[in-house]
């Protein structure tokens, strides 16, 4: 009796000490899955007050826009005193703040929200491109008029075409839907006008010439012909021109930030005589097109804020302009190791009293180049 008595205890201790070891389980698995949910709740709140700043500097982009159609206030002495010359002046310089360098809006952002607007007149037009000046564009990509394969050139063209004509027929070296439909991912061509800039690649052997291009900061589809304004044009529009390098491309940067160029005799004083004969075929440096590609976002460790510097820096080397070298290691004009991505839409805005018309929407969309010029080159020239 007394053995029994003993074992029923011994089992009692047992089934209490698995009833206490499951519990703590049991709390511990409870305990990790409400801190989890703790954690992935503040990270959504996160994401959601970054969606929110995002969307609120993307409102005061456009308000931004529309308030640089309205004609800035005068007094009477600002009146009387200022030209008609000098009031067009003022209003061309507030137009060519829109060349991708970072905003301070008109109506503040989020401090930790970057925003950059760049005018599609700084990109080249695929919609409106002539025969003549894509064929320049592939010659350069091949490294001239004299290395270029002028046959593979001519079948580019015809792909080009055979892209966007009518019909379903192709020409004798291009490609149309019978190519097409063949690949292992069959699809049928556009046989029409662009819709997007990413539909270049999808041309019969342009993917392997513009693959590592950021095809949005290079191309735009929006304005009436295919000329660039150089005072508002990207980086990597300027690398695709004929007649430039990168080392012409980072003077013309620290030349427009310091004045805008008013004509191509300006931009001669940079480009030599024989690289400007190529270049001033695609220049209207006058030209203004109302559509606008506004990107915002998170200044974070991938997209680190450097207007500052950027300023600080240019105004260094302007000081030690006398000094400083002509070298293109002035001015960085590689994009970053891991590239950053903003949310962009393309509007149009052409008027102060109605809000811009969103043509196109990109959450992710690659920044283009932000060309700084260096900390170090800057010391270095003093």
């Amino acid at each position: 009796m007394r053995l029994r008595s003993q074992q029923q205890r011994g089992s009692v201790i047992i089934v209490t000490l698995w009833t206490i070891t499951v519990m703590t389980i049991l709390i511990t698995v409870m305990a990790s899955q409400s801190r989890l949910s703790a954690q992935v709740a503040y990270a959504h709140q996160q994401e959601l007050h970054t969606w929110a700043a995002i969307s609120s500097a993307v409102n005061q982009a456009e308000s931004d826009l529309m308030l640089e159609h309205m004609t800035p206030p005068l007094d009477d002495d600002e009146r009387q005193g200022t030209s008609a010359n000098a009031l067009n002046q003022a209003l061309q310089d507030r137009f060519y703040r829109y060349n991708g360098e970072e905003l301070q809006l008109y109506y503040p952002q989020a401090e930790n929200v970057a925003v950059r607007i760049y005018e599609e007149a700084g990109k080249i037009n695929l919609q409106r491109i002539s025969r003549a000046r894509l064929r320049s564009l592939l010659e350069k990509k091949f490294g001239g008029l004299d290395k270029a394969d002028q046959r593979q050139i001519d079948e580019l063209m015809e792909a080009w075409s055979d892209w966007q004509d009518l019909n379903e027929d192709a020409s004798a070296s291009g490609a149309d839907n019978q190519y097409y439909e063949a690949l292992e991912v069959p699809f049928t061509p556009r046989n029409g006008a662009f819709e997007t800039v990413e539909e270049i690649l999808l041309i019969r052997g342009f993917a392997e010439v513009f693959a590592e291009v950021n095809l949005n900061a290079a191309f735009t589809l929006y304005g009436d012909d295919d000329l660039l304004n150089l005072n508002l044009a990207t980086v990597e529009a300027m690398q695709l021109l004929p007649g430039l390098n990168d080392e012409l491309i980072a003077e013309i940067l620290k030349a427009r930030a310091e004045k805008a160029f008013a004509g191509p005799g300006d931009v001669a004083q940079i480009v030599p005589t024989e690289a400007m004969a190529e270049l001033r075929l695609w220049l209207n440096l006058s030209k203004k097109t109302d559509y606008y590609t506004i990107m915002a976002y998170p200044r974070d460790e991938n997209t680190t804020d450097t207007s500052d510097s950027e300023t600080t820096n240019r105004s260094e080397a302007s000081d030690n302009n006398n000094e400083a070298s002509n070298s293109d290691d002035d001015i960085d004009l590689t994009p970053p190791a891991s590239l950053a991505t903003a949310y962009a839409e393309i509007v149009y805005a052409s008027s102060q009293s109605e809000r811009p018309q969103v043509f196109k929407i990109n959450p992710y969309q690659p920044l283009p180049i932000l060309p700084l010029l260096s900390v170090k080159s800057a010391e270095a020239s003093e």
